[in-house]
């Protein structure tokens, strides 16, 4: 419906190579998550954890710990160090994190290893996932056109292939610490290669030579002022929702069918498999979609689709109908964060703070999520837990309406006036 005007005076070649730099930082990001997420069932088992879902629960708890560290410290490093630096440091974090889950599962047996390894993991994660979306929307404004879905669908092409390493890993009974000490390698080595490609802006707080650089404590006051917008929390309401439905069936979808649904552990990862493909076409798809219905019709109706899918996949019985439902589910959660991202920052001052407080949002309810349903599954029952993500995807459903574009809201407001 509207799009960001261009803002640029890069070559297309430059703004090209920026846009598919990010791509990959964002599949690398999901690529690092879904290796974890796809290898549970066999670091529990080389833990000799039992099937208690609590006992997990706890793991992925001190990965969330970890990660809302790295939430709440990203604005403080991007405005220090800005989004080249900080997206590998962010990213070596997450391989020295992914390395000792490797060795503390397979060679140690180490609880407390893994644990660190899931701190560092989540902490590393936290912020990149916050700058990879600030550069994601700096690249959408400059080149003019809505790009944000299609990022989130190269965060879950990482994903895709994590899940599909993780379950080939795991049907040819590959060591967890070989598998992922393959991943780490291969994360710090791309990483590095892509970050040439992304151009250093003074706004962000990268040091360009260029220009001068906004002081530390301008740009810091400033990411702090916007948490007084209440439509800015409203965006983040609409996130929250999709993001716990998103995060709760990443970590969890896998033991859900093993537990659940009494499937194998490579089953598991294979039907976690058809949730992140079912949200990454859901995000490639995504951006036409909007441009004909709108951004919430657009949430509205994923919000509905992942209400379905949640209800099939949890009362379930033969196997495919719990992959319908988890592919009605992935679908549903496709779109509400990055349209919320393009959301916060169209066409207003600070859109790198805006993007940067809405992703916290969104991010701490990725985190805090799927340990809440471990402790509700160990209660109720796995199935049973998820039913809590219903309720939040009502709430997007409803906040709906604050993602509505600038141009729109001014269009109404006019029509208002007008009678």
């Amino acid at each position: 419906m509207s799009q960001p005007t261009p803002t640029t005076t890069r070559s297309r070649r430059e703004l090209r190579a920026w846009r598919n730099a990010v791509f990959v930082i964002f599949i690398l990001s999901g690529l690092a998550m879904a290796t974890w997420v796809a290898r549970i069932p066999g670091v529990r088992d080389d833990l000799g954890l039992g099937r208690d879902p609590s006992s997990v629960g706890y793991l992925i708890l001190g990965m969330s710990a970890g990660a809302i560290v790295g939430l709440s410290v990203s604005s403080l490093v991007l405005v220090r160090f800005g989004p080249h630096k900080g997206m590998v440091g962010s990213l070596a974090i997450v391989a020295i994190g992914t390395l000792a889950i490797g060795f503390g599962s397979t060679v140690f047996h180490a609880v407390p290893m893994v644990a660190v390894g899931l701190i560092l993991l989540g902490f590393g994660n936290g912020m990149v996932d916050v700058m990879m979306n600030v550069e994601g929307t700096a690249v959408e404004r400059e080149i003019g056109k809505t790009l944000m879905p299609l990022m989130h669908a190269f965060f879950s092409l990482g994903t895709v292939l994590g899940a599909g390493i993780g379950a080939g890993a795991a049907a040819l009974h590959i060591g967890v610490v070989w598998h992922l000490s393959f991943i780490a390698v291969l994360m710090v080595v791309v990483a590095l290669v892509a970050i040439r490609f992304i151009p250093r802006e003074a706004e962000l707080g990268d040091e360009t030579g260029e220009t001068e650089r906004v002081p530390f404590g301008q740009r810091l006051r400033a990411s702090l002022a916007v948490w007084a917008d209440w439509r800015l929390i409203l965006i983040g309401v609409v996130m929250l929702g999709m993001a716990f439905g998103e995060g709760s069936a990443n970590d969890w979808i896998a033991l859900a069918t093993v537990d659940g649904h009494g499937q194998s552990n490579s089953t598991g990862a294979l039907v976690f498999g058809f949730f992140v493909s079912a949200m990454t076409l859901g995000r490639v798809l995504g951006g036409p979609i909007v441009d004909r219905v709108g951004r919430v019709a657009a949430i509205r109706l994923t919000a509905a689709m992942g209400v379905a899918g949640l209800l099939l996949f949890i009362l379930g019985g033969p196997l495919w109908v719990a992959v319908i439902g988890t592919v009605l589910w992935g679908f549903g959660v496709s779109l509400g964060f990055p349209l919320g991202m393009s959301a916060a920052s169209e066409g207003t001052e600070n859109p790198a703070a805006r993007v940067s407080a809405v992703a916290i949002i969104g991010y701490c309810a990725f985190l805090v999520g799927p340990p809440l349903i471990g402790f509700l599954g160990k209660e109720f029952g796995l199935l049973n837990a998820l039913y809590l993500i219903l309720v939040l995807l009502v709430a997007s459903f409803l906040a709906a309406p604050a993602v509505r574009p600038a141009a729109e809201r001014r269009a109404r407001d006019l029509a208002a006036a007008a009678d």
